[in-house]
């Protein structure tokens, strides 16, 4: 990276600062309806309409924190937005984040380290900024290769 160019997505899920690659994400969507799926997991809130095509949904918070999602207030579910995957990654999937807090370069950050000893393959590098604040890199295209991500039947 050269330049101060935007490297990553910064997004907030369950009050945890996320890094997503830019070249992993895809279009970016407001929150839309969501058609429920019988026989799935828990993170796995369904199917949606995006854009004339169906893209799976899932709650990245419920997913990567392994915990429920706390049920969202209106003025906070019009935060939230669904992260498609970019194309060129083949899955048809969007992750629901509760804000999007814009782009990060390198410059953003004063600290980085790599990913601690059993996090899942698909965290990259951990990142601090000048306020202190922690954020988590997620590697999309790992994530779309992870198998217990494409399982989502319970």
């Amino acid at each position: 990276m050269t330049g101060g160019g935007a490297a990553w997505l910064a997004v907030e899920v369950s009050g945890a600062g996320f890094l997503f690659p830019l070249n992993h994400a895809g279009e970016i969507f407001p929150w839309t309806s969501v058609q429920a799926v019988p026989h799935v997991q828990d993170w796995f809130l369904g199917v949606a309409n995006l854009r004339g095509g169906v893209s799976g949904v899932v709650d990245l918070g419920a997913f990567v924190l392994q915990k429920p999602s706390a049920p969202r207030t209106e003025m906070a579910q019009s935060q939230c937005r669904l992260v498609a995957f970019n194309e060129a990654l083949g899955i048809n999937c969007a992750v629901l984040i509760d804000k999007l807090l814009g782009l990060k370069s390198l410059e953003s950050f004063v600290v980085s380290d790599p990913a601690s000893e059993g996090s899942p393959v698909y965290f990259g590098h951990r990142y601090t900024d000048s306020q202190g604040a922690s954020w988590q890199e997620i590697s999309l295209q790992s994530l779309s290769q992870h198998p217990q991500f494409l399982s989502i039947s319970a």
